[in-house]
């Protein structure tokens, strides 16, 4: 029999579909569901964000913006990184708003991967950064983290993983999906190995406003990384803006007006109205910033005790809001207990393997839901581990 001819690329049909979509599929059908898997805040956009969109509507600002996003958002951008983390761009040539911060990981690293580079990829990680740097033509290097160090990368297992064709470090911290933030003497032991070996650093920062028991400290503020780190934020975390898709990069010139060429053919710009949102949250939205991070921190709190009471050990996450528990005593493997956990007890959660091989043995908890949800789904989960 003749052989149907394939029109797909042989990269995006080797490419895995999101392992998260499954679990939120079959949640989808299931009535009573607690759902702790979606990575998103519980709380609405606040007004005065949203008035602003309203407003921008009506006054007629329906068109496109400037390829690199409006010139009054990009400068209140630096302004806030530079107040709030003492880092400098210039809004000019150095900013790009993008449409979320997953556009910004995309365009960088197709602004700066040749076929075949390398980049380290530290796992547990987000489920796009290694496919994207497939799609850019690159090779994802896996490094992978434990529990007995926090999920936080040794600088010696950087340094290990490198060879001729590394090009850059993928980095969050906080992390998605552990919420182990790195501290500033950890960032500079990284630091020292991007500077000796030339590396460059993508800095996803999406969590920095969710910090709770240390200053936040971005790479780019460190000396010496300035000219080689692709900042990468945005405001659906921080800023409860999910919806609204809106993130943007900051870069050093050469780096940033690169991506600006590939933003320009593929995306044109941001979305306008979300553009104004984000510029009226950078104005007046760091209250509402500052009450969500005091919610978050009491669910953390809250969550991650009663989880090491019920017998799935737990790390303090110190960001984002994630927690990362072992699953390992239950004798189930992640998938097996996600489902399980799912189908019997109707308590959603992500299994860690879907962001790579060190995540096995461990779920991925969101307690970005209410004090009252998480109560429910701890009842649940305790008395799904006591079944087993």
């Amino acid at each position: 029999m003749k052989q149907t001819k394939t029109y797909l690329s042989n990269t995006v049909e080797e490419l895995k579909p999101s392992g998260i979509r499954r679990f939120f599929d079959l949640a989808a059908g299931m009535e009573g569901v607690i759902s702790l898997g979606v990575g998103e805040p519980d709380f609405v956009t606040s007004w005065t964000i949203r008035e602003a969109a309203i407003s921008s509507l009506e006054q007629g600002y329906t068109s496109y913006t400037a390829n690199a996003g409006l010139m009054e958002l990009r400068e209140e951008i630096t302004y806030y990184l530079n107040k709030s983390f003492d880092v400098s761009y210039s809004p000019k040539n150095e900013v790009i708003v993008t449409v979320g911060a997953s556009q910004a990981l995309d365009i960088a690293l197709r602004a700066i991967i040749n076929p075949g580079e390398e980049v380290i990829v530290i796992e547990p990680s987000f489920v796009s950064y290694s496919p994207l740097v497939t799609l850019a033509g690159g090779k994802a290097v896996p490094v992978q983290t434990t529990k007995d160090s926090d999920f936080k990368v040794l600088p010696h297992q950087l340094e290990n993983a490198l060879t001729p064709r590394t090009k850059a470090i993928m980095l969050c911290s906080p992390n998605n999906p552990t919420g182990s933030m790195l501290s500033e003497s950890e960032l500079r032991e990284i630091a020292k190995i991007a500077i000796k070996y030339d590396l460059l650093i993508l800095s996803d920062e999406i969590y920095a406003e969710l910090s709770y028991d240390e200053g936040y400290v971005s790479l780019s503020s460190i000396e010496g990384m300035r000219e080689r780190t692709i900042l990468i934020s945005g405001f659906s975390k921080g800023f409860a803006m999910t919806g609204w898709r809106l993130g943007f990069v900051c870069a050093p010139e050469e780096i940033a007006q690169a991506m600006l060429k590939i933003h320009q053919y593929s995306m044109m710009c941001a979305p306008t109205m979300a553009q104004f949102a984000a510029l009226e949250a950078l104005k007046s939205g760091k209250e509402d910033v500052l009450e969500m991070k005091k919610s978050y921190r009491r669910r953390r709190n809250y969550f991650v005790q009663s989880l090491n009471e019920i017998g799935l050990e737990c790390h303090i996450p110190g960001g984002a809001f994630y927690a990362f528990p072992s699953i390992k005593s239950t004798g189930l493997t992640s998938e097996q207990f996600a489902e399980k956990l799912l189908l019997e007890e109707k308590v959603a959660v992500v299994p860690g393997n879907v962001f790579g091989e060190s995540g096995e043995g461990h779920i991925r908890c969101s307690y970005a839901s209410s004090m009252e949800q998480l109560q429910e789904s701890v009842k649940r989960i305790k008395r799904f581990v006591e079944k087993l």
